[in-house]
């Protein structure tokens, strides 16, 4: 194979994990079809909010333009860390357990809820080029105890891995909670996944006395080369024992409305666990994707006792180097002057405790 096709395959693979396209069969999946809203127009959702995601026009200006500055990241970066949780944990603790990229294992109330969980090698749609793990989970597979739910924020394949939610579907048979059509995406590959979808604002019983919201939020989504914006994305509101947990996997900041709107609607938040990643070239990411800034500037507006950040160092989806999300959340909480402590980026493996 030449160099030149092995890179264009490698592109396509890297976008349909961090901007959405992927092989032409990937699109031949079930699509949503529902009632009208002010976010579906019965054939594509958007954001009232938001703006249109960018061209194929721009993703090759991005990708081939002459003056692409991509940062070359560590084959290998290990986390030092390495978490075995629990089997439960009951009371009003919550145990957040940082697997990496935007997965979390979060124990709270003797129920055990796993966010975006990306257990494969690749973030891709096939299984020889696109993003590549540079750590291993923070917990491994074998290691994680029985899961109750899974929280699915949309369907890029950084976020919704059909390999690993068949694995846990085999092992454990969880609820999947999902936006609307990410669903369909899941049951067509495998009809064992408990694949449950909902809208934005409704709230689902998790038991226990835990509960989530779908939230709006500044991002869109794909799995193919034709089924751009045909599944809706969300961010979650999780209400535990300890106080609401706000889940944003993957945004935008734009001006900042979802987060306002969500501190007034859904606040106090006890923590949010907010992007830091994925973020360069500004011209390209910005519309779906924060910087540190951004994030720093968004936990302001939710208004959360703490922040907890992910969305880095482990796939390189976007320019920058592997340490400059952490080292840029850092100078902008300088900045800001707020305490580091408020905003902690952890490694694979960490845990955090509410």
């Amino acid at each position: 194979m030449s160099l030149t096709r092995r890179r264009l395959l490698t592109v396509v693979a890297s976008l349909a994990a961090g901007a959405g396209l992927s092989a032409s069969w990937a699109s031949r999946m079930k699509i949503y079809d529902g009632p009208v809203s002010d976010h579906f127009d019965g054939t594509q959702f958007f954001d009232p909010d938001g703006v249109p995601p960018k061209s194929l026009g721009e993703v090759l200006r991005w990708q081939f333009g002459g003056d692409r500055q991509r940062a070359i990241w560590p084959e290998w970066a290990p986390s030092p860390h390495a978490d075995t949780p629990p089997p439960r944990v009951d009371g009003d603790k919550v145990r957040l357990s940082f697997v990496g990229h935007a997965s979390w294992l979060i124990q709270t109330s003797g129920l055990n809820i796993l966010i975006d969980p990306v257990w494969s090698v690749r973030v891709s749609p096939v299984s020889f080029a696109g993003p590549k793990r540079r750590n291993d989970p923070g917990i491994a597979f074998d290691a994680l105890p029985p899961i109750d739910v899974v929280l699915v924020s949309h369907g890029h394949y950084d976020h919704l891995d059909l390999a690993t939610l068949s694995k846990l579907s085999a092992k454990f048979a969880p609820r999947v909670v999902t936006p609307l059509g990410n669903d369909l995406t899941m049951r067509s590959a495998d009809a064992a996944i408990k694949a449950e979808a909902f809208d934005w604002h409704d709230r689902i019983e998790l038991g226990g006395g835990l509960a989530v919201t779908l939230v709006p939020t500044r991002h869109w989504t794909a799995r193919g080369l034709f089924d751009r914006n045909k599944a809706l994305w969300a961010s979650f509101v999780l209400e535990t024992p300890a106080g609401k947990i706000y889940v944003v996997c993957d945004s935008g900041y734009g001006e900042g409305a979802h987060f306002r709107k969500v501190a007034e609607k859904h606040g106090p938040l006890r923590l949010a666990i907010l992007p830091i990643g994925a973020y360069e070239p500004r011209w390209f990411m910005k519309d779906q994707h924060m910087n540190p800034a951004d994030a720093v500037n968004a936990l302001a507006d939710c208004g959360a006792e703490q922040a907890l950040a992910h969305h880095h160092g482990t796939f390189q989806l976007t320019d920058e180097a592997i340490d400059a999300p952490v080292r840029d959340l850092h100078a902008a909480l300088d900045e800001a002057e707020l305490p580091r402590e408020k905003f902690v980026a952890l490694k694979p493996g960490q845990v955090f405790e509410v």
